[in-house]
């Protein structure tokens, strides 16, 4: 009798099992809160602070079933964005623009190759190292996180294009921003909060932070180029090797073969995104870029931009209706930094520029309204794994909260690193930190 090969179990299980077992430790963990308290010093001065209190437990048992649905509510807004980006995106793909966009990208690398100190280096080398800096430098600078996602369905078939996986795509972009996170030179979701709450100066020890994040990014970005390289010497190699199969298929295909058009209709699109973006101009002349703490003003910012696009649409549509709507995409993704930066954008309105896209790249490509529309829906479809693994995993955390445990598990770790110094502490809170973001 053969004896059955483990297999890991679906993501969706594991899940679940978590949810389970943080239910269980509601029936043996005491409650806990924190609550605030004012304390008077010797100068009489009056000030606030946390003081950890126990209280009765509220165990969870059928609970665990409405979990899912506080989950899903409580991260209603990254759920929704995921589906439109997977939705934006199918639009753009059905498109051919990404093909088009990624066999243009492919011929200038087969040209730079015969220089003769590029090909010495490796012109693959140099594209991963820039690519992956960049992103490093927006996750330090202004905490890029969620926004990767966007990126990171650009970027895979890229890689896959180039003799990699999908494993050293995300890692372009996922990994090199959160690697940026981590180092947060200027990071105001991080350093910026926690300084604040410590009273210490604005942004103060960014020299050190940067030699952090310097280190960082030559461990990390020296890994993915080792890894990279073991890959596309031996595919087969790659635990994505399978799941792999449709983009490696799809760029040895005769699908390729694209036939360069401009439909009328992609006039109407370019004319559409000018006119919404000159309205945008007129009433947002002026841009304040906020990067860190400092702010600077921009004047004409948008209005420039603007411009660009009427320059750089009209020369795409002329060329072909597949560069317009990568030209839209590029916009799509300088008017998200801009946003982001000079704005203070979030998911609502990332959320809506990829909408945007998607609507504008159906209508460029002679969709019908119907049309536009199923593939929308394709593209939802597609990416719902992934949306519904962040509603179920914010299950977790609810049952925790529910049973009133997670403040008492939290107090106790505290203590527990108190005893270990301030250096082991430090230690400690990492580990800790590391395994609540697991």
């Amino acid at each position: 009798m053969e004896k059955k090969k483990f297999k890991i179990p679906h993501t969706f299980v594991i899940i679940f099992a978590l949810i389970v077992i943080s239910a269980l430790v509601t029936f043996f963990v005491p409650g806990g809160e924190y609550v605030k308290v004012e304390h008077t010093d010797q100068n009489g001065i009056t000030k606030q602070a946390l003081e950890f209190r126990y209280i009765d437990n509220q165990p969870q048992s059928w609970q665990v079933l409405t979990a899912f649905y506080k989950g899903f509510t409580r991260q209603a807004g990254i759920i929704v964005f995921i589906l439109v980006i997977g939705a934006a995106f199918w639009v753009v793909n059905s498109c051919k623009a990404i093909d088009a966009g990624i066999l243009s990208f492919l011929r200038v690398i087969k040209k730079l190759e015969k220089v003769r100190w590029l090909n010495f280096i490796g012109v693959n080398n140099i594209v991963i190292v820039l690519i992956m800096l960049m992103f490093s430098l927006f996750g330090a600078i202004f905490g890029m996180s969620e926004e990767t996602i966007a990126f990171t369905v650009l970027l895979i078939p890229l890689a896959i294009s180039m003799g990699y996986d999908s494993i050293v795509g995300v890692s372009l972009v996922y990994v090199a921003a959160h690697v940026g996170f981590a180092g947060a030179i200027l990071n105001p979701f991080t350093i910026g909060i926690a300084q604040d709450i410590a009273g210490l100066p604005m942004f103060s020890g960014i020299e050190y932070r940067f030699v952090c994040w310097i280190i960082l990014n030559i461990i990390t970005i020296s890994y993915i180029l080792w890894y990279a390289r073991k890959v596309k010497r031996n595919p087969s190699k790659s635990p994505m090797y399978e799941e792999d199969a449709y983009w490696r298929e799809k760029a040895e295909s005769e699908e390729n073969i694209i036939e360069y058009h401009t439909p009328k209709s992609g006039w109407w699109s370019y004319f559409i995104a000018l006119g919404t973006l000159i309205i945008f101009s007129v009433y947002n002349p002026h841009t304040s870029i906020k990067i860190g703490n400092s702010v600077t003003d921009i004047p004409f910012f948008i209005p420039f931009l603007t411009l660009l696009f009427a320059i750089f649409g009209f020369l795409s549509l002329r060329k072909s209706i597949h560069f317009f709507v990568l030209n839209l995409l590029f916009f799509t993704i300088i008017f998200l930094v801009a946003g982001v930066m000079g704005y203070g954008w979030y998911i609502g309105e990332i959320s809506a520029l990829f909408l945007a896209l998607g609507i504008l790249s159906g209508i460029a490509a002679n969709y019908t309204a119907n049309e536009i529309v199923g593939k929308l829906v394709e593209g939802a479809k597609d990416i719902l794994s992934a949306a519904l693994v962040v509603g179920l995993a914010a299950g977790i955390i609810v049952v925790l909260e529910e049973g009133k445990v997670i403040n008492t598990l939290l107090h106790e770790m505290s203590l527990a690193m108190n005893e270990a110094g301030r250096v082991g502490s430090l230690g400690a809170m990492y580990m800790i930190q590391t395994f609540i973001n697991l």
